[in-house]
Parts: C-alpha cells; structure tokens; sequence
C-alpha cells in the first residue's frame, strides 16, 4: 500500500534523485550533490509556505514517489481557489504499476480537502507518455503554457 506524506529534509535526497530519474529531466539535477544548499534554501521556502507542499509517496519504506502542490487563490471565477500539481515523479523501475494514478488521485481529493474549484498542472510538451497517462485520468488539454527563462 502507497503511503504519502509531507516531504522532510531528510527526504531530500531521494526527492532529487526521482527529479533526475526521468528521461526529459536527466542531467537537470545533481543527485550526487542532494544537500546543495539550493536544494536546501528551495525545500526550506516550499516547507514555510502554508499554500505549498512538498509531497512523498512511500511503498513499504521506500520513496517511490514526489510532487509538489501549490494553492493560488484568485480572484477569477468569483474568487476560485486552484491546486496545481508539480514535479511528479514515480521511480523508472516501478512505473505502470498506477503510483502515478494513485499520487494524482490523492492530490486531487488533497485540493478538494482545501477548497479548491480546480486542479490543474502543466507538462512538457515533449512528454507523450505522461500526456496520454494523464488523458487516461480524465484530464483534458485545455490551454498552451509558456515560460520565459530569467537565468541563464
């Protein structure tokens, strides 16, 4: 049974070990470096933020899984709360066996728990799979994202 929690720094590590593990973010991060202090500034910020959490899934002990959720309140749609969901990783040797479903069915019920009329979440749009994998669970393609890189 998967058992999901708030991430604690000791969890770093494996957190940014499931952040390389993945095709379209290898090389991005440094598991060999998981105490960098930016890691460490970046879960420090995440875990003083009562509208972010920092989210493991754990199967008999192991971390098998992270994501992070975000609560934006906004004044659209009457002052409409909305959950978004980032950074989901499932660990490569056990993925298809539904963690992934099981982690965004529990975030979904999280937001609703908190209020929030939406949930959403972007995805890179190289990621075939995870699109199909996320159509698989309802979710509709409903709008284009863009990002503005600020740093080299």
């Amino acid at each position: 049974m998967i058992f999901f929690r708030p991430a604690t720094l000791a969890d770093l590590p494996a957190i940014v070990a499931l952040l390389d593990d993945d095709e379209s973010s290898k090389g991005r991060e440094d598991p060999s470096l998981p105490l960098d202090p930016r890691y460490i500034a970046a879960f420090d910020a995440i875990d003083r933020d009562l509208n972010q959490e920092s989210i493991v899934a754990e199967l008999d002990g192991r971390i098998v899984g992270t994501m992070q959720l975000t609560y934006i309140p906004g004044i659209a749609f009457r002052g409409a709360w909305r959950g978004v969901i980032e950074a989901v990783r499932v660990a490569s040797d056990l993925r298809g066996q539904r963690i992934g479903a099981e982690m965004i069915d529990w975030a979904v019920e999280r937001f609703r728990a908190r209020g929030c009329d939406f949930a959403q979440l972007m995805s890179m749009r190289t990621r075939e799979n995870a699109h199909r994998f996320y159509e698989r669970l309802g979710w509709t393609k409903s709008h284009y994202g863009f990002k503005l890189k600020l740093k080299p």
